[in-house]
């Protein structure tokens, strides 16, 4: 059918955004000022005619005018919460705030403002069909040291989702209902996923039950083939209707590519009877559009009800995992400009690992002793299995990225692991789960070492061991060559 669409207005956001795009390369050593430019993203959604509705960020102002808090903390230590905003109207936040506040003690994110002056924040997920781990069946709150990044070279926090961890708003003001039309993004780490339901962020049911299909519209981010899914192994960025995860028109396989970048933005959107979604990398370049198009069988018309959550699936999954950095939805259909320029603005907001540089994705450790691999055995993803070297194949269970939590992340949802939380000598790395541990944190060093956080130990060929099946440990650093690893994309 034919949809009217609201004319495009984006003449000084435009101009704004592409100005921002040109000089918006910024050295982590030398911040710039922590002003930002007075366009936001939900400035230019709104000169294109579709205003946000919701603007949720732990990261920065999505409003060129907002000087409100970003996010509300809560520290284990004494129970007390603390709001963390900007460094000024329209910038960064003011990560000094929390790293004073959680000084020696544990925070959690207790609150996400909304930026839009609907009051349509997110806080601790309540139980729904699936509860949550948190007493009373209510979900987990995210850990709020667990995400560092920089934006614009100021350091900043992201929303760690790990299974079990959620949030919702089940009462909100604007958001669309039925079969009115949207827009959503977020800006996500695109190395933090696994292949579960569900890392959604957008519009959901307000009841927290699986009644229906269409009862939702969301982004979602990870490798799940259980529904929808696309080429490769992904991820992908996808759609939660409810009743399926859908990559297209088809309900399961739709020739979608996976997305591969340290830093992705997510964008779903939909209208009667038409909806897209479109991504890219969200340090630069442009979006890509991996559907246009149609309606899957039985999900037209929609029926919306207007919740909001982020972390989880409608019915309150919780066995999906990401990180979240910011993300709104809007009134209205947004046009592709107006979704170009929004992407403009995130490129030039900055986004880069803590520490600086990007580590590389997908790449394979190479011992300079062995010449071999390190290697999960037969690809295996149970816990425990413990890492070996191996001639170089270049296959998956080859291929690791160092997440900005400092995890060696591989087959999308297990991590390398001291052992039993071991410091010794000789302790065993295995894959595990992904956690916000320290014995899953590793330093890859620029002398060829890899080091333990919690232990400060060395990643070692155990015994100066050279052969295929030889077991990964930990040891003393004694600049040996079984303690040598070159990185190899």
């Amino acid at each position: 059918m034919n949809v009217k669409r609201r004319p495009i207005r984006l003449t000084v956001a435009v101009a704004a955004v592409l100005t921002l795009t040109v000089g918006g390369g910024y050295l982590v050593s030398d911040p710039p000022d922590a002003r930002a430019a007075t366009t936001g993203p939900c400035d230019i959604y709104a000169s294109g005619g579709t205003p946000c509705v919701a603007a949720h960020s732990t990261t920065r102002a999505l409003y060129g005018a907002y000087n409100g808090p970003l996010y509300q903390l809560r520290r284990t230590s004494d129970g007390t919460t603390r709001d963390v905003g900007v460094l000024s109207a329209g910038g960064v936040v003011d990560a000094a705030v929390q790293d004073s506040f959680c000084a020696n003690t544990n925070c959690v994110i207790t609150v996400i403002y909304d930026q839009s002056g609907r009051n349509n924040r997110l806080t601790q997920a309540p139980p729904g069909y699936w509860p949550g781990p948190a007493p009373g069946g209510w979900d987990n709150l995210a850990d709020a040291k667990a995400a560092p990044v920089t934006v614009g070279g100021r350091k900043a926090y992201g929303v760690y989702v790990s299974p079990g961890t959620g949030y919702r708003n089940n009462n909100t003001n604007g958001v669309a209902t039925g079969d009115q039309p949207e827009g959503i993004y977020a800006v996500v780490d695109g190395t933090h996923y696994n292949q579960w339901c569900c890392f959604d962020y957008g519009n959901a049911q307000t009841d927290g039950q699986a009644d229906a299909p269409a009862i939702m519209e969301t982004v979602y981010f990870g490798a799940n083939k259980q529904w929808g899914y696309g080429a490769g192994a992904g991820p992908w960025v996808m759609a939660d209707l409810e009743w399926g995860l859908f990559s297209g028109v088809n309900a399961g396989y739709n020739n979608i590519s996976s997305i591969n970048h340290r830093f992705v933005t997510a964008m779903v959107k939909g209208e009667p009877n038409h909806w897209a979604i479109r991504g890219g990398n969200a340090q630069s370049g442009g979006l890509t559009t991996y559907f246009d198009g149609r309606r899957p069988n039985g999900y037209h018309p929609m029926k919306k009800e207007g919740a909001i959550l982020l972390g989880i699936g409608g019915d309150n999954s919780v066995s999906g995992r990401g990180t979240f950095f910011e993300g709104v939805l809007t009134s209205g259909y947004p046009s592709q400009a107006t979704e170009d320029a929004v992407q403009a603005n995130i490129a030039a907001a900055g986004y880069a690992p803590a520490g600086g540089g990007t580590p590389q994705q997908n790449v394979q450790l190479v011992g300079a002793q062995s010449g071999r691999c390190v290697d999960v055995p037969n690809g295996s993803t149970t816990n425990g299995t413990q890492v070996q070297l191996w001639d170089c194949t270049g296959g998956t269970a080859q291929r690791f990225t160092h997440t900005a939590g400092k995890q060696l992340q591989v087959a999308g949802n297990k991590c390398l692991d001291a052992s039993g939380q071991g410091t010794g000598n000789g302790t065993q790395v295995i894959i595990w789960d992904c956690h916000t541990g320290t014995n899953q944190q590793w330093n890859v060093n620029a002398n060829g070492t890899v080091t333990g956080v919690q232990s400060g130990l060395c990643l070692d060929a155990s015994g100066g061991a050279t052969a295929n099946g030889t077991k990964l440990i930990l040891w003393a650093c004694n600049g040996q060559q079984n303690q040598q690893w070159t990185v190899r994309s």
